[in-house]
């Protein structure tokens, strides 16, 4: 069996994240690419965002964002957006799922997460208006790294599920779309684990 058609057995289906549901969250997408290093490990692409943003400054992401009016479907967004924070051309992604919606609290998105393989050399073009570096953690570094936190922003105290890798910290919506990836692939995982 491939880890495309491993992968997509356990994801949803693509279509069923194509078009935005109809409530008045602002539509976005996320890509969420995975790829094999030659260890044999799976990767996932995350974004540092720049630490002068406006909004989410300094966190850590999928690249992605706002559905545009030209966009014909969400996971064109995902792969739009990618390729603008990231350099990511459109023809080095094999979209093979999706994983379940996720809302944004302060900002008001209902994200479209997207999973896509990626396939032969990466290499980065960090866009300089956005993205601080490009983050290419394991899911299984990601995965040992669950925890529990407690944080305070805009005044208020609360405590978040997390992960922590490389010394950066991931919450939010990005753990929350990261959890539901997890759980999704976890028998993947420790299959790769133990082959």
């Amino acid at each position: 069996m491939t880890l495309a058609s491993a992968l997509a057995e356990v994801l949803l289906d693509l279509d069923s994240h194509e078009q935005p549901a109809t409530d008045d969250q602002v539509a976005a997408a996320v890509l969420v690419a995975l790829y094999e290093d030659p260890q044999g490990d799976l990767r996932v692409v995350l974004t540092k965002r720049r630490a002068d943003l406006r909004r989410h400054a300094g966190e850590i992401s999928f690249p992605g964002g706002r559905r545009d009016p030209e966009d014909r479907s969400l996971s064109e967004t995902a792969l739009r957006e990618a390729e603008e924070e990231i350099g990511l051309p459109r023809s080095d992604v094999a979209l093979v799922g999706a994983l379940e919606r996720t809302s944004t609290f302060v900002t008001n998105y209902a994200i479209h997460p997207v999973v896509g393989l990626l396939d032969g050399s990466l290499s980065w073009r960090a866009s300089e208006l956005e993205v601080d570096s490009v983050l290419e953690p394991t899911l299984s570094g990601v995965r040992a790294g669950a925890t529990r936190t407690r944080m305070e922003r805009r005044g208020f105290a609360f405590e978040t599920d997390a992960y922590v890798f490389d010394g950066e910290l991931v919450w939010g919506a990005t753990a929350r779309i990261l959890e539901d990836l997890l759980t999704r692939t976890e028998a993947l995982l420790d299959r790769r684990a133990i082959g």
